[in-house]
């Protein structure tokens, strides 16, 4: 009882019970959540599991269905973020909030400079920026205009803000995204700085070795609902990825994926052939891969492992800066998405509302719109040929619309989700890169897309699939590219194709090849 007397004692949030529904789906069911004075807390959880939601409901931008927040062991409604502002809780996104075209100074007292006689005391305001950054040891000038610092640095001005304004507890989330190690360090620097000074911190980030070496305690979160809590030293990586998973270590996969297909080209000159490729916007690692005819590669990893980067890569959705691109045996630069298309690549996005459908035009300007890209525009298809390839791809998918004609936008997610692969299909691609191409879609859409998946394949189509569910992929993939942190870490056939080595190998298990 007196230990669970000094937990309490030393903790600056308590969360209890909280519970937060969104039209059709439940976000939080019953969750806890607590954060001590001077630790570094993580939340962790695979996408939709409910980080993002428990933050915003500490931070006031939702209101909770039901539960309890106490802060400082007294209980709080927090209605805005001006409230959690006021009971000292600061938030740090990926994206600084801040002004670039104003002086590092002025960024930091920004909405509270001091005055003397109404007038704003430039003096003080340069004089404490000066002291407030030297605590903390930033090092840049005060007077430095916010846009020429580095991202790293303006992250720590944000942070150094925050400070200033009496936080107790900063939330940083994926605040290491845009940055490379050195800057990685520095911001823990910081981050160590702040927790021997009391302030309680919770970290988002999908980076497991970071986890590991800034973090004291772990919180998994799992489609909504709290898995538990735990001090890092007692949990192992590999339990972690288990957790966030939702998979039993012991759990063994028994599907069997028919491999005959891409066998039989497999001595064949690859028809993609990828060295040392990276590019400049995503900061994956260089990589190298290599694509057959009729195979199915999966490509696995923890959300932020840079799975998407890497596809993106070759696609030139990111433009490589490094690296060479081979496409049946030629020395190939793909300078933007047109193209690849122009080659014969397909891309289905993982976000499809914001870079898949255009929500404004029909499904048939939807389904045409990759193949008149490909033709050029002096060459327009003719609205007749629109038409029949519109109707064809609606019968042979399945699509549920009222008409050709209606807007994408008032379709069902799944139905999006088709006319986007009807798209690509018209192209008749030879190498489709697929991101997540069932998320969010019923289950029995979700059948229908695997097995076209296979049939692809079996067609001589050359695949690259990524999905978050891991027995998506065991039932589809004839091989196994595994990520972390932006890494391309091992490749996986054979009987190493299962749960607990693709697992294993993401937490940084015997089968790691570099």
């Amino acid at each position: 009882m007196d230990r669970e007397r000094s937990d309490l004692v030393t903790r600056i949030v308590t969360m209890t019970g909280i519970t937060m529904s969104f039209p059709g789906v439940r976000a939080l069911n019953d969750v806890d959540f607590s954060l001590r004075y001077g630790e570094i807390h993580a939340l962790m959880g695979e996408n939709g599991a409910g980080k993002s939601t428990l933050i915003k409901v500490l931070t006031g931008v939702y209101l909770m269905d039901s539960g309890n927040v106490q802060i400082e062991s007294k209980p709080v409604l927090i209605n805005s973020p001006q409230d959690a502002q006021k009971y000292g809780i600061s938030t740090v996104y990926q994206e600084v909030n801040l002004c670039p075209n104003l002086s590092v100074a002025e960024n930091l007292f920004l909405g509270c400079q001091p005055h003397a006689l109404s007038v704003i005391n430039w003096r003080k305001i340069y004089r404490d920026a000066a002291e407030l950054l030297n605590k903390l040891n930033i090092m840049v000038s005060p007077t430095a205009q916010l846009d020429t610092c580095s991202i790293a640095i303006q992250q720590m001005i944000a942070i150094a803000r925050a400070v200033n304004m009496d936080c107790k507890v900063l939330i940083l989330d994926e605040p290491t995204s845009s940055l490379d190690e050195d800057e990685v360090q520095k911001l823990f620097s910081l981050m160590r700085r702040l927790k021997q000074q009391g302030v309680g911190i919770i970290f988002i980030t999908h980076f497991l070795d970071q986890v590991y070496e800034i973090c004291d305690r772990i919180t998994v979160l799992r489609n909504g609902d709290l898995v538990g809590e735990y001090l890092t030293e007692n949990l192992p990586r590999l339990q972690l990825i288990a957790k966030m998973m939702g998979k039993d270590l012991e759990e063994l996969s028994n599907l069997k994926v028919d491999k005959d297909e891409w066998k039989a080209h497999k001595d064949e000159e690859p028809l993609l052939e990828a060295d040392d490729l990276s590019s400049g916007v995503s900061k994956v690692s260089p990589f190298n891969l290599k694509m057959h005819k009729s195979e199915i590669v999966g490509f696995s990893g923890l959300l932020g492992s840079g799975r998407s980067e890497l596809v993106r890569a070759i696609y030139g959705a990111d433009r490589a800066i490094q690296g060479t691109l081979k496409y049946k045996g030629k020395s190939i630069k793909i300078k933007n998405p047109l193209d690849a298309i122009k080659i014969g690549m397909a891309y289905l996005p993982e976000d499809r509302k914001a870079d898949g459908i255009i929500s404004e035009l029909s499904v048939r300007e939807n389904i045409i719109i990759a193949l008149q890209a490909r033709m050029g525009l002096f060459r327009r298809l003719s609205r007749i040929k629109m038409e029949e390839f519109a109707d064809h791809y609606i019968e042979l998918l399945n699509i549920k619309t009222p008409n050709r004609d209606t807007p994408v936008k008032s379709l069902s997610g799944g139905n999006q989700q088709k006319v986007i692969l009807a798209r690509w299909l018209l192209t008749n691609p030879e190498f489709m890169i697929l991101d997540e191409p069932t998320r969010g879609i019923d289950v029995g859409t979700k059948t229908e897309i695997q097995k076209l998946i296979l049939k692809l394949a079996s067609q001589g189509k050359s695949i690259t699939f990524i999905s978050s569910e891991m027995d998506e992929m065991l039932r589809t993939c004839s091989r196994m590219v595994v990520m972390r942190d932006r890494n391309k870490i091992g490749e996986l056939v054979g009987a190493d194709l299962n749960q607990e080595t693709i697992m294993r190998t993401i937490a940084g298990g015997e089968h790691e090849q570099h």
